[in-house]
């Protein structure tokens, strides 16, 4: 049953940075609409599920390590539309401020999204590649904000 035009997903997202100005990020193997590529700790929130704990338990899978979940700090809607076969695909994603406070580095999930994650300097060229998810400037870029106000 479908109550709308096209499929959505609510996703939640870390950005998270160390002491170094080291920035945490997956690497998204892919699928059938995107290219691999860097992008943030994070996905899709499941039934029942409250955001910070779907972050916590997305980071957890991507990355090993445990988390603090901190305040949301910015929103986006990403849109990809009709094509032949597939209904259009709507995602609301929120991206949340997050700390390490245990665990250690290494992807747990099998069969999943993510080949693997690690530590990238925020200022390294690889974060304006063609091959970095633009939600990850986005979460840089808010999070930079709200450090500024506080």
């Amino acid at each position: 049953m479908h109550f709308t035009e096209y499929d959505t997903r609510v996703a939640a997202y870390a950005v998270i940075v160390d002491d170094d100005g080291r920035i945490l990020l997956s690497w998204f193997r892919g699928n059938h609409r995107n290219e691999p590529g860097w992008t943030l700790p994070g996905g899709g929130v499941d039934y029942g599920e409250q955001m910070p704990d779907a972050v916590a338990r997305e980071v957890k899978e991507e990355t090993g390590y445990d988390v603090e979940v901190g305040a949301p700090l910015t929103t986006n809607v990403y849109v990809v539309p009709f094509e032949p076969g597939r209904r259009p695909y709507q995602s609301t994603r929120v991206v949340f401020s997050a700390r390490v406070v245990g665990g250690e580095l290494g992807t747990l999930e099998v069969d999943g999204t993510t080949a693997f994650a690690e530590w990238i300097g925020v200022d390294d060229p690889a974060i304006g590649a063609d091959t970095t998810s633009p939600i990850v400037r986005m979460g840089l870029e808010a999070l930079k904000i709200a450090q500024s106000t506080q």
